[in-house]
Protein backbone atom coordinates (compact mmCIF):
# COMPACT_ATOMS: atom_id res chain seq x y z
CA UNK A 1 0.00 0.00 0.00
CA UNK A 2 1.18 3.42 -1.30
CA UNK A 3 -0.52 5.81 1.87
CA UNK A 4 -0.56 8.52 -1.09
CA UNK A 5 -2.76 6.29 -3.08
CA UNK A 6 -5.02 6.21 -0.23
CA UNK A 7 -7.55 8.86 -0.08
CA UNK A 8 -8.76 9.82 3.26
CA UNK A 9 -11.52 12.08 5.13
CA UNK A 10 -11.02 13.28 8.18
CA UNK A 11 -13.59 14.35 11.37
CA UNK A 12 -12.48 15.50 14.36
CA UNK A 13 -12.92 19.13 16.14
CA UNK A 14 -10.77 19.56 19.62
CA UNK A 15 -7.33 19.55 20.76
CA UNK A 16 -7.18 15.36 20.83
CA UNK A 17 -8.21 15.45 17.02
CA UNK A 18 -4.91 17.52 15.77
CA UNK A 19 -2.31 14.68 16.41
CA UNK A 20 -3.67 12.35 14.64
CA UNK A 21 -4.17 14.72 11.67
CA UNK A 22 -1.13 15.74 11.70
CA UNK A 23 0.47 12.23 12.21
CA UNK A 24 -1.70 11.17 8.84
CA UNK A 25 -0.32 13.65 6.95
CA UNK A 26 3.42 13.49 7.66
CA UNK A 27 3.01 9.94 6.72
CA UNK A 28 1.51 10.96 3.52
CA UNK A 29 -1.61 10.30 3.24
CA UNK A 30 -3.65 11.62 0.78
CA UNK A 31 -6.14 13.90 2.89
CA UNK A 32 -8.88 15.23 0.28
CA UNK A 33 -11.03 16.57 2.85
CA UNK A 34 -11.78 17.67 6.77
CA UNK A 35 -14.98 17.35 8.69
CA UNK A 36 -15.12 19.86 11.88
CA UNK A 37 -17.78 20.78 14.13
CA UNK A 38 -18.58 24.18 12.97
CA UNK A 39 -16.83 27.59 14.96
CA UNK A 40 -18.44 28.00 18.46
CA UNK A 41 -18.59 31.72 20.21
CA UNK A 42 -16.00 31.32 23.23
CA UNK A 43 -14.39 33.41 26.11
CA UNK A 44 -15.93 35.99 28.36
CA UNK A 45 -16.78 38.07 24.89
CA UNK A 46 -18.18 35.23 22.73
CA UNK A 47 -15.86 35.34 20.18
CA UNK A 48 -16.79 32.86 17.59
CA UNK A 49 -13.90 30.11 17.81
CA UNK A 50 -12.72 27.59 15.32
CA UNK A 51 -12.16 23.97 16.42
CA UNK A 52 -8.72 23.38 16.85
CA UNK A 53 -8.60 20.53 14.28
CA UNK A 54 -9.84 23.27 11.53
CA UNK A 55 -6.73 25.34 12.17
CA UNK A 56 -4.55 22.28 11.53
CA UNK A 57 -6.42 21.32 8.52
CA UNK A 58 -6.22 24.69 7.07
CA UNK A 59 -2.30 24.78 8.09
CA UNK A 60 -2.08 21.43 6.41
CA UNK A 61 -3.97 22.36 3.26
CA UNK A 62 -6.89 20.22 3.43
CA UNK A 63 -10.20 21.59 2.42
CA UNK A 64 -12.35 22.24 5.32
CA UNK A 65 -16.15 21.41 5.56
CA UNK A 66 -18.41 22.55 8.60
CA UNK A 67 -21.97 21.39 8.07
CA UNK A 68 -23.93 22.14 11.45
CA UNK A 69 -25.09 18.10 11.42
CA UNK A 70 -24.00 14.98 8.72
CA UNK A 71 -27.83 14.15 8.61
CA UNK A 72 -28.35 16.80 5.72
CA UNK A 73 -28.39 15.14 2.18
CA UNK A 74 -26.31 18.15 1.06
CA UNK A 75 -23.20 17.23 3.80
CA UNK A 76 -23.62 13.35 2.90
CA UNK A 77 -23.27 14.73 -0.64
CA UNK A 78 -20.53 16.37 0.13
CA UNK A 79 -18.72 13.80 1.81
CA UNK A 80 -19.45 11.39 -0.86
CA UNK A 81 -18.00 14.20 -3.59
CA UNK A 82 -14.31 13.25 -1.98
CA UNK A 83 -14.91 9.79 -2.55
CA UNK A 84 -12.37 8.80 0.43
CA UNK A 85 -11.19 4.98 0.66
CA UNK A 86 -11.36 5.77 4.53
CA UNK A 87 -12.94 8.00 7.04
CA UNK A 88 -10.80 8.43 10.23
CA UNK A 89 -12.59 10.19 13.27
CA UNK A 90 -10.78 11.46 16.17
CA UNK A 91 -13.63 13.08 19.30
CA UNK A 92 -15.55 14.49 15.87
CA UNK A 93 -18.34 15.89 18.69
CA UNK A 94 -21.56 14.30 17.41
CA UNK A 95 -22.81 10.66 16.86
CA UNK A 96 -22.31 10.01 13.27
CA UNK A 97 -25.42 8.67 11.21
CA UNK A 98 -25.56 5.20 9.67
CA UNK A 99 -25.75 6.90 6.41
CA UNK A 100 -22.07 7.63 6.75
CA UNK A 101 -20.56 4.77 7.60
CA UNK A 102 -20.71 2.96 4.05
CA UNK A 103 -19.35 5.78 2.45
CA UNK A 104 -15.92 5.15 2.19
CA UNK A 105 -14.76 1.83 0.27
CA UNK A 106 -12.85 0.55 2.90
CA UNK A 107 -14.72 1.64 5.81
CA UNK A 108 -14.46 4.28 9.28
CA UNK A 109 -11.86 4.23 11.29
CA UNK A 110 -11.82 5.94 14.82
CA UNK A 111 -8.97 6.62 17.48
CA UNK A 112 -10.70 6.87 21.31
CA UNK A 113 -9.10 8.01 23.72
CA UNK A 114 -9.87 5.22 26.18
CA UNK A 115 -8.71 0.95 25.96
CA UNK A 116 -12.08 -0.02 24.75
CA UNK A 117 -14.66 -1.71 25.93
CA UNK A 118 -13.56 0.18 28.63
CA UNK A 119 -15.10 3.92 28.76
CA UNK A 120 -17.48 4.13 25.74
CA UNK A 121 -18.78 7.46 25.60
CA UNK A 122 -17.92 11.01 25.24
CA UNK A 123 -15.85 12.02 28.08
CA UNK A 124 -13.26 8.95 28.85
CA UNK A 125 -10.35 10.75 29.97
CA UNK A 126 -12.65 12.96 32.29
CA UNK A 127 -14.00 9.39 33.30
CA UNK A 128 -10.64 7.43 34.54
CA UNK A 129 -9.20 10.05 36.01
CA UNK A 130 -12.57 10.46 38.20
CA UNK A 131 -12.55 6.85 39.04
CA UNK A 132 -9.36 6.47 39.71
CA UNK A 133 -7.73 3.99 37.30
CA UNK A 134 -4.11 3.59 37.23
CA UNK A 135 -4.04 3.68 33.19
CA UNK A 136 -5.88 4.10 30.23
CA UNK A 137 -5.06 4.07 26.69
CA UNK A 138 -6.46 4.49 23.03
CA UNK A 139 -7.81 2.39 20.94
CA UNK A 140 -8.28 2.39 17.26
CA UNK A 141 -11.44 0.64 16.12
CA UNK A 142 -13.69 -0.05 12.85
CA UNK A 143 -16.99 1.96 13.05
CA UNK A 144 -20.07 0.72 13.83
CA UNK A 145 -24.14 2.28 14.91
CA UNK A 146 -23.98 1.10 18.64
CA UNK A 147 -21.41 4.48 19.63
CA UNK A 148 -17.87 3.21 20.35
CA UNK A 149 -18.79 -0.92 19.93
CA UNK A 150 -16.94 -1.59 16.72
CA UNK A 151 -14.17 -4.05 16.76
CA UNK A 152 -11.15 -3.45 17.47
CA UNK A 153 -7.84 -2.52 15.30
CA UNK A 154 -4.70 -1.97 18.04
CA UNK A 155 -4.74 -0.25 21.67
CA UNK A 156 -2.22 1.19 23.65
CA UNK A 157 -1.79 1.71 27.24
CA UNK A 158 -1.07 5.02 29.05
CA UNK A 159 -0.24 5.24 32.56
CA UNK A 160 -2.19 8.12 34.90
CA UNK A 161 -0.14 10.44 36.62
CA UNK A 162 -0.86 11.61 39.95
CA UNK A 163 -1.31 15.33 38.88
CA UNK A 164 -2.57 14.52 35.18
CA UNK A 165 -5.51 16.70 34.31
CA UNK A 166 -7.99 16.04 31.47
CA UNK A 167 -5.55 18.28 29.61
CA UNK A 168 -2.55 16.65 30.14
CA UNK A 169 -3.46 13.33 29.75
CA UNK A 170 -5.52 14.66 26.60
CA UNK A 171 -2.37 15.55 24.98
CA UNK A 172 -0.53 12.69 25.82
CA UNK A 173 -3.22 10.47 24.15
CA UNK A 174 -3.52 12.26 21.75
CA UNK A 175 -0.04 11.68 20.15
CA UNK A 176 -0.15 7.50 21.51
CA UNK A 177 -2.87 7.60 18.82
CA UNK A 178 -1.39 9.16 16.06
CA UNK A 179 1.62 7.38 16.65
CA UNK A 180 -0.48 4.12 16.96
CA UNK A 181 -2.81 4.84 14.12
CA UNK A 182 -0.53 5.51 11.42
CA UNK A 183 1.65 2.13 12.70
CA UNK A 184 -1.72 -0.10 12.32
CA UNK A 185 -3.11 1.67 9.47
CA UNK A 186 -1.04 0.22 6.05
CA UNK A 187 -1.63 -3.79 7.72
CA UNK A 188 -5.37 -2.97 8.83
CA UNK A 189 -5.64 -1.41 5.24
CA UNK A 190 -4.03 -4.20 3.05
CA UNK A 191 -6.20 -6.88 5.71
CA UNK A 192 -3.03 -8.24 7.53
CA UNK A 193 -4.74 -7.02 11.02
CA UNK A 194 -8.37 -8.41 11.33
CA UNK A 195 -10.31 -6.40 14.04
CA UNK A 196 -11.32 -8.32 17.22
CA UNK A 197 -14.83 -8.06 18.42
CA UNK A 198 -15.51 -6.32 21.85
CA UNK A 199 -16.68 -8.15 24.86
CA UNK A 200 -19.56 -6.45 25.56
CA UNK A 201 -19.49 -8.20 29.22
CA UNK A 202 -16.39 -5.73 30.15
CA UNK A 203 -18.05 -2.48 28.84
CA UNK A 204 -18.23 0.95 30.45
CA UNK A 205 -19.77 3.83 29.61
CA UNK A 206 -19.04 7.66 30.91
CA UNK A 207 -21.51 10.38 29.69
CA UNK A 208 -21.44 13.85 27.92
CA UNK A 209 -19.89 16.41 30.90
CA UNK A 210 -22.23 19.09 31.60
CA UNK A 211 -21.14 22.55 33.17
CA UNK A 212 -22.96 21.85 36.35
CA UNK A 213 -20.99 18.97 36.46
CA UNK A 214 -18.07 20.37 37.90
CA UNK A 215 -19.98 21.48 41.43
CA UNK A 216 -17.86 19.38 44.24
CA UNK A 217 -20.61 17.25 45.89
CA UNK A 218 -21.34 16.63 49.56
CA UNK A 219 -21.39 12.76 49.38
CA UNK A 220 -17.62 12.82 47.64
CA UNK A 221 -14.77 11.29 49.90
CA UNK A 222 -11.62 14.17 49.63
CA UNK A 223 -10.24 12.22 47.48
CA UNK A 224 -12.94 11.89 45.09
CA UNK A 225 -12.80 15.94 44.94
CA UNK A 226 -9.40 15.98 44.54
CA UNK A 227 -9.60 13.72 41.78
CA UNK A 228 -12.88 15.73 40.06
CA UNK A 229 -11.02 19.06 40.61
CA UNK A 230 -8.51 17.18 37.81
CA UNK A 231 -10.73 15.29 35.63
CA UNK A 232 -12.60 18.95 34.88
CA UNK A 233 -9.44 20.86 34.40
CA UNK A 234 -9.87 22.34 31.70
CA UNK A 235 -13.88 21.94 31.42
CA UNK A 236 -16.33 22.26 33.08
CA UNK A 237 -13.82 23.68 35.97
CA UNK A 238 -13.93 22.04 39.74
CA UNK A 239 -16.27 24.29 42.02
CA UNK A 240 -17.54 24.99 45.12
CA UNK A 241 -20.00 27.91 46.48
CA UNK A 242 -18.83 30.72 48.42
CA UNK A 243 -21.15 33.31 49.84
CA UNK A 244 -23.64 32.32 47.15
CA UNK A 245 -21.16 32.62 44.28
CA UNK A 246 -18.75 30.24 41.82
CA UNK A 247 -15.17 29.46 43.69
CA UNK A 248 -13.65 27.40 40.92
CA UNK A 249 -10.52 25.19 41.66
CA UNK A 250 -7.91 24.64 39.58
CA UNK A 251 -5.35 23.11 41.73
CA UNK A 252 -5.94 21.03 45.06
CA UNK A 253 -4.68 18.55 47.47
CA UNK A 254 -5.56 16.17 50.43
CA UNK A 255 -4.81 16.60 54.24
CA UNK A 256 -6.44 15.04 57.18
CA UNK A 257 -8.83 17.02 58.83
CA UNK A 258 -7.75 18.25 62.42
CA UNK A 259 -10.84 16.95 63.99
CA UNK A 260 -14.69 15.99 63.68
CA UNK A 261 -16.07 18.94 61.12
CA UNK A 262 -19.36 18.98 59.08
CA UNK A 263 -19.06 18.39 55.72
CA UNK A 264 -18.48 21.87 53.51
CA UNK A 265 -17.06 23.11 56.80
CA UNK A 266 -14.14 25.76 55.48
CA UNK A 267 -11.03 25.86 57.52
CA UNK A 268 -7.51 27.08 57.02
CA UNK A 269 -4.96 24.55 55.85
CA UNK A 270 -1.43 24.91 54.88
CA UNK A 271 -2.16 28.69 55.30
CA UNK A 272 -5.03 28.18 51.85
CA UNK A 273 -8.70 27.53 52.56
CA UNK A 274 -9.64 24.06 52.57
CA UNK A 275 -12.86 22.19 52.20
CA UNK A 276 -14.37 19.46 54.61
CA UNK A 277 -15.56 15.91 53.59
CA UNK A 278 -16.93 13.19 55.30
CA UNK A 279 -12.92 11.64 55.37
CA UNK A 280 -10.43 14.95 55.58
CA UNK A 281 -10.01 18.11 53.75
CA UNK A 282 -9.38 18.94 50.19
CA UNK A 283 -7.32 22.29 50.36
CA UNK A 284 -7.36 24.53 47.75
CA UNK A 285 -4.05 25.25 46.39
CA UNK A 286 -5.35 27.08 43.16
CA UNK A 287 -8.65 29.22 43.58
CA UNK A 288 -10.72 31.85 40.85
CA UNK A 289 -13.66 33.64 41.88
CA UNK A 290 -15.93 34.68 39.23
CA UNK A 291 -14.93 37.80 37.10
CA UNK A 292 -10.83 37.24 38.26
CA UNK A 293 -8.35 35.70 37.62
CA UNK A 294 -6.47 32.49 39.67
CA UNK A 295 -4.80 32.96 42.67
CA UNK A 296 -3.14 30.82 45.27
CA UNK A 297 -5.10 30.12 48.29
CA UNK A 298 -3.27 31.66 50.12
CA UNK A 299 -3.56 34.77 48.40
CA UNK A 300 -7.03 34.44 48.57
CA UNK A 301 -7.29 33.54 52.46
CA UNK A 302 -4.92 36.99 53.02
CA UNK A 303 -7.72 38.54 50.67
CA UNK A 304 -10.44 37.42 52.84
CA UNK A 305 -8.64 39.58 55.87
CA UNK A 306 -9.34 37.33 58.80
CA UNK A 307 -13.18 36.38 57.87
CA UNK A 308 -12.98 33.56 55.89
CA UNK A 309 -16.70 32.35 55.60
CA UNK A 310 -17.24 29.17 57.54
CA UNK A 311 -18.27 26.93 55.11
CA UNK A 312 -19.07 26.51 51.22
CA UNK A 313 -22.19 25.20 49.61
CA UNK A 314 -21.86 21.38 47.77
CA UNK A 315 -23.98 20.13 45.48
Amino acid sequence: MNPADVRVVYMGSPAFAVAPLRALAQAGYSIVGAVTQPDRPAGRGGRLTPPEARLAAQSLGVPVFQPESMRDAAALAKLEGWEPDVVVVAAFGKILPRAVLPTPTRGCINVHASLLPCWRGPSPVAAAILAGDVETGVSIMEMAPKMDAGPIIARERVAILPNDTTGTLQARLAEAGGRLLVATFPDWYDGAIVAQRQDENLATYCPLLKKEDGHLMARMTASDAERAVRAYDPWPGAFVLYRGDRLGIWNAHVEAAPGELPVGAMVVASKSPAVAFRDGLLVLDEVQRTGSRRQSGKDFVNGQRGALDSEVTLA
